[in-house]
């Protein structure tokens, strides 16, 4: 997982808010701004990260996102993590890593996602991103998404993550665009939504959705980083690949 000599290097261009699960404080970012996740249903460390089962999941409240309240037409982000996956129910839907999303109220922004069931999709990593919150007009579901082609396969870490630059949103597997032909890159010109005072908290390992929390990941989460800027491709590989 990434050096503190990247880290570094990345806080001076945009980085918002790094969880590392593996140290003292785990939930808590202290960069700029500090930020702490509170649990709703508590996980577990463990000596690589945080261990979350089904319905376990955190939250930061709306009024305390800050800078993490990333919207606007010229709105640019980023979000990476360091998982490892494990098997759910088959019955189990979507699973959430991280962002601002609440569905049931449509306060849709972005978020982390793996496994979205859309454009016949399974198991890939999927950058949500809307402008208007609800669903994709024509659509029961936000539909707008960068889905890469490649499954995440199971009890192995991963670097997962994407970005979105105003323009394209584009879906990372271990440091590498996993291109997909009109899935990843996403175009989508619009920017993110502005959900106002009362917008959806920061969740990880859960959202929003008819009006319960849902999407759970089940895994362990090794960090989580969030930037207000569109990452490269040659910062995804050296995130992957470390000096």
């Amino acid at each position: 997982m990434f050096t503190s000599k990247i880290v570094h290097t990345f806080l001076r261009n945009g980085l918002v808010a790094l969880w590392d699960f593996r140290i003292n404080n785990p939930l808590t970012s202290s960069l700029s701004e500090t930020f702490t996740l509170q649990a709703v249903n508590a996980g577990t460390f463990t000596g690589g990260g945080l261990y979350l089962e089904r319905g376990q999941w955190y939250r930061i409240p709306r009024e305390a996102l800050g800078s993490l309240n990333i919207h606007g037409p010229d709105a640019q982000v980023s979000i990476m993590a360091w998982v490892k996956r494990m098997q759910q129910p088959p019955t189990q839907d979507c699973e959430t890593i991280a962002g601002v999303w609440d569905e049931s109220r449509k306060k849709r922004q972005y978020c982390l996602f793996l496994d979205l069931p859309i454009w016949e999709s399974k198991d890939q990593v999927g950058g949500h991103i809307s402008s208007h919150g609800g669903p994709t007009p024509g659509h029961p579901y936000c539909m707008d998404a960068a889905i890469g082609a490649t499954a995440v396969n199971y009890d192995a870490w991963h670097l997962v993550g994407f970005s979105y630059d105003g323009e394209y949103a584009r879906a990372y597997l271990d440091g590498q665009l996993d291109t997909r032909a009109g899935r990843n890159p996403f175009h989508y010109p619009h920017g993110l939504y502005d959900g106002g005072t009362d917008g959806a908290d920061f969740t990880v390992g859960a959202v929003s959705r008819s009006g319960e929390p849902g999407n759970f990941f089940h895994g362990v989460i090794g960090r989580i980083a969030v930037f207000n800027r569109a990452l490269t491709d040659a910062e995804w590989a050296q995130l992957a690949n470390p000096d």
